[in-house]
């Protein structure tokens, strides 16, 4: 009886161990295909929580929700950036996602490189909601795309609207954050 006792505790912890390895393959660590979600909190310069960015991979691209406050009213940049990391200063997220090293802005004439999106808008109250979507970019691992390559991505909301012009003039960076997997 005990030696059936034991194999039974033995399969149950085998499963178990079974289950919990399949998960891990497909559980937050490694996101991909349609559903497949992330999101990146923001923080203001003061590191004050701002809000949130949630991305949720669609078929053909990736759906990008704003729902941030504290925004000074009007236009304001909204782009990927490269790295995933906003500190010491929002700088270190680096220039805009573009890993196929293509042109900025919305209005090149070649295609802009996948860390451009549209402006952002804020009420008179600071607080901006939209959803915006690109083709350009995806939340699954290992493609050239890929928001989660090797150092990250990271969401930066600028100073001011983006001109969409081929030289970057979105002034100074005042929220980040860090594109994290759900």
């Amino acid at each position: 009886m005990r030696g059936t006792r034991a194999i039974r505790v033995l399969g149950g912890l085998a499963l178990a161990l079974f289950v919990l390895g399949a998960c891990g393959e497909s559980g937050p660590a490694a996101p991909s295909g349609v559903g497949a979600q992330a999101v990146a909190v923001m923080s203001g310069s003061d590191g004050a929580p701002i809000g949130r960015v949630t991305l949720t991979q669609v078929p053909s691209g990736v759906l990008v929700s704003a729902d941030v406050h504290s925004l000074s009213a009007g236009g304001h940049g909204f782009h990927i950036h490269g790295v995933g990391a906003c500190a010491p200063d929002f700088t270190a997220a680096g220039g805009h996602f573009d890993p196929n090293e293509t042109g900025h802005g919305l209005m090149h004439n070649d295609n802009p490189h996948p860390g451009d999106l549209p402006n952002l808008f804020a009420g008179a109250d600071g607080a901006a909601r939209a959803d915006v979507f690109t083709a350009a970019v995806t939340l699954d691992a290992g493609a050239d795309h890929s928001l989660f390559d090797a150092d990250g991505s990271a969401i930066i909301i600028h100073a001011k609207p983006d001109t969409y012009g081929e030289e970057p003039e979105a002034g100074d960076r005042v929220a980040c954050g860090v594109i994290e997997r759900v």
